[in-house]
């Protein structure tokens, strides 16, 4: 555990199947999986191993070992082991709980039951028992958990499916093939254990996540070093005074005391005097600090956890905070970085309209000419009296239905192209319905489709597609498969129907489809764009349906040159591609398809609320250009409103800067001066960029750049144009991007920018870019865990980030910052009364308080106050904060806690402990108490300064709370209330004849406050220190109000709920843009099925079906800028707020 041997890397591995024996030889590890810290034994040594390892942690054991030196010590040890103790007790019991969920996850994953061959017999066997060359025999939906080699399947040809959501998000089926040599052995599923445990892909790739902080905390350690610094500055001044002072009087002063006993040489007294103070004055940067700021994040975590209104009741989702050090750093983001399917969409593919023979079908329209659905229900096409219907498809055009009883024939024909031409898998379940499993979400709602509308896809073999038509079954000879790929852009079958015709079906985008038309087909060719374009402008992906009648001689002769280009071993790609061309060309248009992958809702109102909020959502998609563009104009980060699109597609890196240099010229115009494709910047470093330059853009304009051409944007030369061009959009959409790219993308903008980053996705796909970025969001939907698993933040829509960046993020930054400075300023007032105290005690550390007070300070006066504003505090309410997004730009400007904001703080806790130790030394200077005896002594003066410090500091926050709960007031003056019971009780009789030589002043604490002037003392204190405070806030509040400033007083002032907002119905919008049809699947599945390897004999799990979700509204969005405008401009009548 502490100290292992590093394993070299295998050139090889021998592995006898079968034969423990034998593999037991090379020592390979076991299949146990260790996710896991520490054990019972190694927990305490490691966790404190790992814990002295932090700077703050070391920093207190070493002022604990000084402390415990008698020579320096003025404070006894318990001061600071207490809290060090507290501190590390608190951090010990977190880590073990974390461990504790790492065993038991190990646990769940490594008692999983397999059968294993052994002795010759099927025994059963944990997984983590298995060892390499074991055979295995899998079942369906059975769960693996070693890197395994297929011997035999009991599908025809050693063929197995499988699902790899667990390790890459991807639902979807995969096929693997047997060994040519052992897959005749059985009908089972067998496999061959190759790695187990540490050595299986999934563990050697797992990687480590690197360690998130937040721009607080690193600013916090600049500040912590600044103290340290100030802290041996003041130890210095000290230990300088105390050599004057031995030198000048201290000979004197011992002489009178003790008589000649010895000179005392001044200088070492001066340098024990030092380390006595660094140990004295050490309570400016307590360890108590670090415990309430991880309080307090735990705190807001849970806050995260438990809201109700990002609970997904669909699936019984809530959100979840995976990390508790990110939160308040979810106040400053910038830039949020998106993938679009299953993020901004549902990822179920939905078959909406389509167009036939120059006819719409899909629309339906009341008598005023506006579509229904968009106004009012309307009832859906009934599918209940067939059985194999999919119940979760709706259709609202009954003329589609008509259309198809009253026989059309274009009608039926655009049906069996979408029945015939498809990868698509059938299988029935045990109820005897169908389940299709596909390669594409797209090609299983168009099968889906074509199966409730009549035209059922029933089964497949090598030679044969058998559907059933309108009640009648169907078997159509398949002839050629011309399969999909990124090129073709289409896919092709050619089939024999029962009549005796060859005909070939083909599916594909419609710009390489319409190339390949009849020249007869223009006028229906102009009619069915229009629709596309209609289609398209509606955000639903398109899909052009062609066929074409072939004769059997030709079909015979083309066939024939097919099967010689399979044959040829000399560019055989390009001799079928060539064929393919040949015979894909006089088709026939039938029509086109519409698809839907819904947005998720709330989609548009979330971005347009981030936008107001000064936040920059990318898109970073693996999606084509088409597809991405109609999803950005669906939830409005395209408009047609823009000045401009810019679209990046060039080949080079030569056509890419070139296109760069165009699209900044025309953003810039004139402003900004241009040489060989770069932007001249006079004194500035490359890629630096500065609001100045952002507030010179005037309009709106987006970035659109696709994978090929942003792999040679990334390049050191050209992505200062790249990064300079993108900050100036209002949104940048790239398409075609790999993992990498995405990661590459984040890195870029969050290295060169300064600004905080955040990554939101679904699909492992996106985890490299959720690891990159400050903050990882994952969506659970449709794809997996993966993105989940490597993310900081987790929940099920992405409307929710609305609420957990405006509200959650905006109140953690708030609280943070108001803790912050109220901690710094508390502990600064605290601490410097001990450095004024050192002017009148001849430099001798000693303390102003009671040891017990340093001690008790801020762990139990005022540790609860400043812990209860630090979670429940709030300027603004969460539907203020929602409603007004304007007020989140604090945090992204850090103006709430910053440098200048923590040396205002210092500067008041400066003055504080002036007030706080001269206003009592000038009243207790020569006077006397009621009584007429003399009340100046050292211990009345100690509780006096104790007193006053505890009543300021607790005014203080009471004037720094904005939003009281209960728990505000029982902790604030329970704290008071706590510090008086403490305090007679440390000076009373009965403790000291306990405790003598702790507690030898009896009845200071009682004969002190028994006299008014003291009160008044301690009055005239407070007064002193908050009046300035509360005359500035006041002033600033009425004559410089921020915004959250009269949003607050607007707040106080209502006293009825807000009025709802009614919703306008949604329009629909035109756009010349049109949508690509998008294959999911990859090539080859084509050659696959012809082949007849993928014929299965049994069936599969079925899978999911498609839900139906209410299509989004846009009006809140009027509603929502109206609104912010209209009631903060009303806050004043004379003075404006620009939102």
């Amino acid at each position: 555990m502490f100290c292992s041997k590093k394993k070299s890397l295998e050139a090889e591995r021998i592995v006898k199947a079968n034969d423990r024996e034998y593999n037991e030889k090379f020592q390979y590890t076991d299949n146990r999986i260790h996710t896991s810290k520490y054990n019972i034994l190694t927990f305490l040594p490691i966790n404190l191993f790992e814990q002295f390892q932090r700077v703050a942690n070391a920093y207190f054991l070493f002022l604990l070992i000084l402390q415990l030196i008698p020579e320096i010590s003025s404070l006894t040890w318990f001061t600071t082991i207490v809290p060090l103790v507290l501190v590390v007790t608190m951090t010990a019991v977190k880590d073990a709980t974390d461990d504790y969920f790492r065993h038991k996850s190990d646990n769940q994953v490594n008692n999983r039951q397999s059968e294993v061959l052994i002795d010759s017999k099927l025994q059963n066997e944990k997984w983590m028992n298995v060892k390499v060359g074991d055979i295995i025999k899998l079942e369906n939906n059975q769960f693996v958990a070693a890197d395994l080699l297929l011997l035999s399947s009991s599908e025809p040809y050693g063929l197995c499916y499988i699902e790899t959501a667990e390790l890459d998000g991807e639902t979807n089926l995969k096929v693997r093939h047997a060994l040519s040599v052992t897959s005749e052995l059985g009908a089972d599923i067998n496999r061959l254990a190759e790695f187990d445990g540490p050595d299986t892909k999934l563990m050697q790739n797992s990687g480590k996540t690197n360690f998130k902080r937040t721009s607080i905390d690193r600013l916090m350690n600049t500040l912590v070093l600044w103290i340290f610094g100030f802290l041996i500055c003041l130890g210095i001044i000290l230990a300088i005074g105390n050599t004057i002072w031995e030198n000048e009087v201290g000979d004197q002063f011992r002489t009178f005391l003790f008589g000649n006993e010895g000179e005392k040489n001044s200088v070492f007294s001066g340098f024990l005097t030092f380390w006595s103070y660094i140990i004295i004055l050490n309570t400016v940067v307590p360890i108590s600090l670090y415990v309430s700021v991880e309080v307090i994040r735990l705190g807001h975590s849970y806050f995260i956890n438990w809201d109700r209104k990002m609970y997904y009741f669909g699936k019984a989702t809530p959100a979840e905070a995976r990390t508790t050090t990110l939160n308040e750093e979810l106040g400053q983001i910038e830039y949020i970085f998106s993938d679009k399917t299953g993020t901004l969409t549902q990822n179920i593919m939905t078959f909406k309209k389509c167009s036939i023979n120059g006819k719409i079908y899909g629309e339906v329209h009341d008598d005023q000419g506006q579509e229904i659905g968009m106004t009012k229900k309307k009832e859906a096409v009934g599918f209940s009296v067939d059985p194999q219907a999919d119940r979760t498809f709706q259709f609202l055009d009954h003329h589609l239905m008509e259309s198809i009883k009253l026989g059309d024939p274009k009608v039926h024909e655009f049906l069996r192209v979408l029945a015939l031409c498809h990868t698509v898998m059938s299988e029935e379940n045990s109820a005897g319905q169908l389940i299709y499993q596909v390669q594409s979400p797209d090609e299983g709602a168009l099968v889906t489709a074509a199966k409730n509308l009549g035209f059922i896809f029933k089964s497949r073999t090598p030679e044969t597609i058998t559907i059933e038509e309108l009640g009648t079954l169907a078997t159509y000879q398949l002839l050629a498969f011309l399969d999909f790929n990124n090129f073709r852009k289409r896919m092709s079958v050619i089939v024999r129907n029962p009549e005796g015709q060859i005909k070939l079906y083909s599916k594909g985008a419609d710009t390489i489809l319409f190339e390949r038309l009849h020249p007869s087909n223009e006028d229906l060719l102009t009619l069915t764009s229009d629709h596309l374009s209609e289609f398209a402008g509606e955000g639903l992906r398109t899909l052009a349906i062609a066929c074409r009648d072939l004769g059997d001689t030709y079909f015979r002769e083309w066939h024939k040159r097919l099967e010689d280009a399979n044959a040829a071993t000399d560019e055989k790609d390009e001799l079928i591609a060539g064929l393919y061309e040949e015979i894909e060309r006089d088709l026939m248009l039938l029509g086109a398809t519409a698809i839907e992958d819904k947005l998720q809702e709330g989609v548009t109102e979330t971005i347009t609320s981030l936008n107001l909020a000064n936040i920059k959502i990318w898109v970073l998609t693996g999606d084509k250009q088409e597809t991405a563009i109609n999803i950005g104009y669906a939830c409005n980060m395209l408009t047609d409103d823009m000045n401009e699109v810019f679209i990046i597609a060039g080949n080079t890196a030569t056509e890419v800067r070139e296109e760069l240099r165009k699209a900044k010229e025309n953003l810039f115009g004139q402003n900004r001066s241009f040489s060989n494709g770069h932007v001249v910047f006079e004194k500035k470093q490359p890629l630096e960029l500065d609001s100045v330059v952002e507030e010179t853009v005037t309009g709106d304009y987006a970035l659109i750049i696709n994978g090929h051409s942003l792999a040679h944007a990334l390049e050191s030369d050209v992505k200062n144009d790249l990064l300079e061009l993108a900050c100036m959009c209002k949104t940048v959409i790239c398409c075609r991007v790999t993992p990498l790219q995405k990661a590459q993308v984040v890195e870029l903008v969050k290295k060169h920018r300064n600004a905080v980053t955040l990554a939101i996705g679904d699909g492992a796909n996106d985890v490299s870019m959720i690891k990159s970025a400050h903050i990882g969001v994952g969506i659970s939907g449709q794809e997996g865990l993966q993105a989940v698993l490597a993310s900081d933040y987790s929940f099920a829509q992405f409307r929710y980030l609305q609420r957990l960046l405006l509200v959650h993020g905006r109140w953690s930054y708030f609280r943070m910052c108001k803790f912050l400075c109220y901690f710094f300023y508390k502990n600064f007032a605290f601490t410097l009364v001990h450095f004024w105290f050192g002017f009148f005690c001849g430099f001798s550390a000693q303390t102003v308080y009671d040891q017990w007070f340093i001690a008790l300070f801020n762990i139990v006066y005022t540790s609860l106050p400043v812990l209860a504003m630090g979670i429940f505090d709030q300027d603004v309410s969460d539907q203020n904060s929602m409603d007004y997004p304007q007020l989140y730009k604090p945090g992204q400007q850090n103006l709430l806690f910053n440098k200048c904001k923590f040396f205002i703080c210092v500067a008041h806790g400066i003055y504080t402990s002036l007030a706080l130790f001269f206003i009592p030394y000038g009243a207790f200077y020569n006077a006397a108490g009621e009584d007429g005896q003399y009340i100046a002594d050292y211990q009345s003066f100690a509780v006096t300064m104790a007193t006053s410090l505890v009543i300021v500091v607790s005014v203080q926050i009471a004037l720094d709370t904005s939003y009281w709960t209960v728990i505000n007031h029982v902790f604030i003056w329970g704290s008071i209330a706590t510090y008086f019971s403490i305090l007679f009780a440390m000076h009373s009789n009965g403790i000291f004849g306990i405790f003598p030589n702790q507690f030898p002043f009896v009845g200071i604490a009682w004969h002190s406050l028994n006299q008014k002037c003291i009160w008044l003392v301690v009055l005239l204190t407070t007064v002193a220190s908050v009046m300035p405070i509360v005359t500035f806030r006041f002033l600033r509040v009425d004559l410089f109000p921020t915004l959250s400033d009269q949003i607050r007083q607007w707040q106080k002032a209502q006293k009825k709920a807000r009025p709802l907002y009614s919703r306008k119905p949604q329009t629909r919008r035109s756009s010349s843009r049109r949508s690509g049809y998008a294959f999911a699947h990859q090539e080859g599945y084509g050659e696959l099925i012809t082949s007849g390897k993928n014929m299965r004999a049994k069936n599969l799990p079925p899978t999911s079906g498609l839900e139906k979700t209410p299509s989004n509204s846009t009006s809140w969005i009027e509603n929502l800028c109206k609104k912010a405008t209209d009631t903060v401009s009303s806050f004043s009548q004379d003075k404006t707020v620009k939102l």
